[in-house]
């Protein structure tokens, strides 16, 4: 139940006037994922007006409405904590980009373990995992392919390649299907287990992050 907890993406929602409450089980804390405040969907289908019908008639409602601060805001309230409660407003996020219309926050966030390891191995090596008895491994996220930051276990030799970022789209559930649950595991970080997701010749390296 834990795992499937850790793994879980939450959504939550709030409209204006109502408070938004994040919370994640023990041993793990709020990783904000992405947030909207704002309105795209008419006020019927989601946090319908609360003016009088009679005032809403006469103010247009904007349904392109959005506040580029609102992640900003969320990873200030919210990152890192097990829990977080806030009344949702327009003043919260500074200017208000549409008077009189009535706007409402979405959040996506994952609960990340408190205790969490990462291992990288470099383009062709084994990554082995492994958790003490008893304990099996939950995978968290899981990269294959080059960063733009690179790896410092991994360093790149730029024969004339270009800095470019490119990953696998597969890696996570690779990752995930041959280490889940299980008390061990290894696997190569090649490109016949991973496929390319660079252009040939340019170096990769494999990075899991997971708990026990």
């Amino acid at each position: 139940g834990y795992i499937s907890q850790v793994l879980k993406n939450y959504t939550d929602h709030a409209c204006d006037g109502e408070y938004v409450s994040l919370r994640c089980p023990h041993r793990t804390t709020i990783s904000i994922q992405s947030s909207f405040y704002g309105r795209i969907v008419p006020s019927h289908q989601l946090c319908p007006s609360r003016y009088p019908h009679s005032y809403s008639a006469l103010i247009k409602e904007d349904v392109s409405c959005s506040v580029g601060t609102s992640l900003q805001k969320m990873l200030d309230e919210c990152q890192d904590r097990r829990s977080c409660q806030f009344l949702v407003n327009s003043r919260l996020f500074g200017m208000d980009p549409c008077p009189g219309t009535g706007k409402y926050l979405l959040v996506w966030y994952k609960c990340r373990p408190n205790e969490y390891k990462s291992k990288v191995a470099c383009e062709d090596d084994k990554l082995r995992l492994s958790c003490k008895k008893s304990m099996v491994i939950a995978i968290y996220s899981a990269v294959f392919g080059r960063t733009q930051g690179g790896s410092l276990e991994c360093p790149y030799q730029s024969l004339g390649m270009p800095m470019i970022e490119c990953q696998s789209a597969t890696a996570l559930q690779l990752m995930t299907k041959r280490c889940h649950g299980k008390r061990s595991c290894s696997i190569y970080a090649s490109t016949y287990e991973f496929g390319d997701p660079c252009y040939p010749g340019i170096q990769k390296h494999l990075n899991v992050i997971y708990t026990c």
